[in-house]
């Protein structure tokens, strides 16, 4: 750590994590677990050790799924505790609709409609759960809503029966009178082999066929669009642009693999470079979120270092996004590459007359293509300030 503390967490930051990634128990598809369980409370003391500011749950991260009322109240009575002691906000909060038996056939586009009723049933209830604990943001993740094989339905019924959920749970939002932003969470595979909406713009066209399009945007994670082999950063920046970027999550990922949810910035930080630059100059509001868990060889000290890392990582970046930007020969090429010419008629909006002079103007090709793009010197000075040799 830093002696300065310049890269210690603040409340400003606004970083988080999930219960379910301090809370890992190092379960993998060919392994138990290799941690002890954390009560809800430890989880969330452990995050106020390392100085997170908010904490995010699946419903049945903090309630298991056959809790009594009793047992809810108590369960819910406690974990406000920890977060008060440890000054830890709940900004977002989430259902887990894919790890029950129930939903092995997936929730809101399952074929049995007791399973698709449910699912309702289950989300409303976190959604209860979430606006009690204070939180904003309610993130939607299809975990098992795909197929293995297409004959089960058709892609379009899948589509319309999703649409029908969240404009469900809309309206249920609505008359609760919660203020929820819903964020749509895409992933391309895994659990199952293909899951509807495998990406961002796959939810971003949905987004817009919906009753209430203004409740709903997307929360991209690192991860899931780095397995579909897309860069990250510019479904966030379609995402942002639209108006619809209400969450992320941040972790790292190599594409191809399994999910992975790595630690943030570990594998690419070059990636993770330009994600902390756009999100830091549009000046993205929400929670930095970390969607991510420590190596299943840690012990919780090592999960205490993987959380710190996430954080540190960030605003390492953060700075290196700042130096970048100041760089004067950085700044030099793109005055050169960004240059406008006087001559040139306008063709950004539209009218009768720009379009006559467009089409008027005789563009010299020849002279164009001889104009440098110094893009080679400009990504090593890029490499040269993440390296810290700049």
């Amino acid at each position: 750590m830093a002696k300065n503390g310049k890269y210690e967490p603040r409340p400003e930051h606004k970083f988080t994590f999930g219960m379910w990634t301090v809370g890992s128990l190092g379960r993998d598809p060919f392994g138990d677990a290799v941690r002890e369980p954390l009560s809800p409370p430890e989880r969330v003391d452990l995050l106020g050790e390392v100085g997170a500011w908010g904490v995010n749950f699946h419903d049945n991260d903090l309630v298991p799924i056959d809790a009594t009322p009793a047992e809810r109240d108590q369960i819910v009575r406690d974990f406000k505790k920890a977060c008060e002691r440890n000054h830890i906000v709940v900004p977002m909060a989430t259902v887990n609709l894919f790890f029950h038996p129930v939903f092995r056939d997936g929730a809101f586009t399952a074929n049995d409609p007791e399973v698709r009723a449910y699912a309702l049933q289950k989300t409303m209830r976190a959604m209860d759960l979430g606006a009690e604990l204070g939180a904003k943001v309610f993130v939607l993740w299809a975990g098992r809503d795909g197929v293995e094989t297409d004959g089960c339905r058709r892609a379009d019924v899948a589509v319309q029966r999703a649409r029908d959920a969240i404009n469900y749970l809309c309206e249920y939002n609505a008359d609760k009178k919660y203020g929820f932003k819903l964020a749509l969470e895409a992933k391309p595979n895994e659990p199952r082999s293909d899951i509807y909406f495998p990406t961002t713009g796959h939810y971003l066209a949905l987004i817009p066929t919906l009753d209430h399009p203004e409740m709903v945007g997307v929360n991209p994670e690192v991860a899931h669009e780095r397995m579909a082999g897309l860069n990250f950063m510019h479904g966030v920046a379609q995402a942002w642009d639209a108006g619809k970027l209400f969450h992320i999550d941040l972790n790292d990922q190599e594409p191809g693999r399994f999910d992975q949810d790595l630690r943030f910035g570990s594998n690419n930080p070059k990636s993770a470079f330009w994600l902390v630059k756009f999100l830091e100059e549009v000046g993205y509001e929400g929670a930095r979120h970390f969607d991510a868990h420590a190596y299943r060889t840690e012990d919780y000290e090592g999960v205490k270092d993987f959380a710190r890392g996430c954080m540190r990582t960030y605003l390492i970046l953060k700075e290196k996004a700042e130096q970048w930007n100041a760089d004067k020969e950085i700044r030099q090429i793109l005055k050169q590459i960004e240059a406008e010419t006087d001559a040139i008629p306008p063709a950004i909006k539209y009218s009768r007359e720009a379009a006559a002079a467009l089409l008027g103007y005789s563009f010299d090709k020849a002279a164009i293509a001889k104009k440098r793009l110094p893009y080679e010197r400009l990504d090593q000075i890029t490499i040269d300030i993440l390296l810290g040799v700049r």
